[in-house]
């Protein structure tokens, strides 16, 4: 009898703190089209949605009814779905504005990011920089976001945009904050963070603890090659308009539910079944409240 394959966790991230409608009409702002947007993605197989909540007008907020608004209108329209909130809001936030929003809403999953690191703009072909920002992530931090998200039975997301990432989580994780199973994320692409190599993702595979959870997502064209990776060695996959506008013919993607739906056909392919919200929930060890 053949073995029976892992399902996989499709995420679709709707939105980021950085994609903005001029890049893609489809990235949604307002709460409506947060919902929408979020039901397509579950119908076209995601059992997870990431989300960095926006105003009317596109901007990033931290402000927590607003993310409290959005959390809610994607729950009514799409009850099964498992929502992910972002701690990382957006730039210039204080840790308090990143993480106050989390432990008020209590979703069943939020981004806990490992290390301070380079997080910029810059032009892949010539090198010129066109925003530079250094994103704090000090280990007092990311001890005091475990905690709280793990008190709140809100279940990290380890986001690890390198080795370190891993290192660190693993270094806080001895003061026995993390419940099981652990969840990690491998970030490929960002501008400060590491290119997708297929060596460097086994060996991260390697080093994280034995019975975690791996995800990944790539920005821009490392979205795909990544998450065909993922799902070739057992993980789950991320993808979604905060990472990629794009699809892999170049042309800009409906929605991220038309991302969705390329993830949905590499499963197929690779023969893996689309975990249902109820089999994510039960994988990823999401706790009910």
């Amino acid at each position: 009898m053949a073995k029976e394959e892992r399902p996989v966790v499709i995420c679709a991230a709707l939105a980021g703190a950085a994609t903005y409608k001029n890049n893609n009409p489809s990235v949604p702002y307002t709460i409506e089209e947060f919902a929408d947007e979020a039901h397509k993605c579950f119908k076209a197989g995601a059992a997870m949605v990431h989300v960095h909540a926006r105003t009317d007008d596109g901007q990033p907020t931290h402000e927590i009814d607003r993310i409290q608004d959005v959390y809610d209108a994607i729950k009514q329209k799409s009850p099964e779905l498992l929502v992910c909130l972002s701690s990382a809001v957006g730039v210039f936030k204080t840790a308090a504005q990143r993480i106050d929003q989390i432990v008020a809403v209590k979703p069943e999953m939020a981004s806990l990011n490992t290390n301070t690191m380079n997080f910029s703009v810059v032009d892949r072909g010539t090198g010129q920089i066109f925003f530079d920002y250094v994103f704090e992530n000090t280990f007092t931090m990311l001890q005091d976001f475990a905690k709280a998200m793990e008190s709140n039975k809100v279940k990290p997301e380890i986001e690890c945009y390198d080795f370190s990432g891993i290192d660190n989580t693993l270094l806080i994780a001895k003061q026995q904050i993390f419940t099981e199973p652990m969840n990690f994320n491998f970030v490929w692409g960002v501008t400060g963070g590491q290119h997708f190599r297929p060596g460097t993702f086994l060996s991260m595979k390697a080093a994280i603890p034995e019975g975690a959870n791996f995800t990944t997502c790539g920005v821009g064209i490392e979205q795909f090659p990544a998450n065909v990776m993922s799902c070739l060695t057992g993980g789950n996959m991320r993808v979604g308009l905060e990472d990629n506008t794009r699809m892999p013919n170049g042309e800009l993607a409906k929605g991220s539910y038309e991302q969705v739906e390329w993830a949905v056909r590499v499963c197929e392919s690779l023969n893996r079944p689309v975990a249902t919200p109820k089999e994510a929930r039960k994988l990823m060890g999401i706790r009910k409240k």
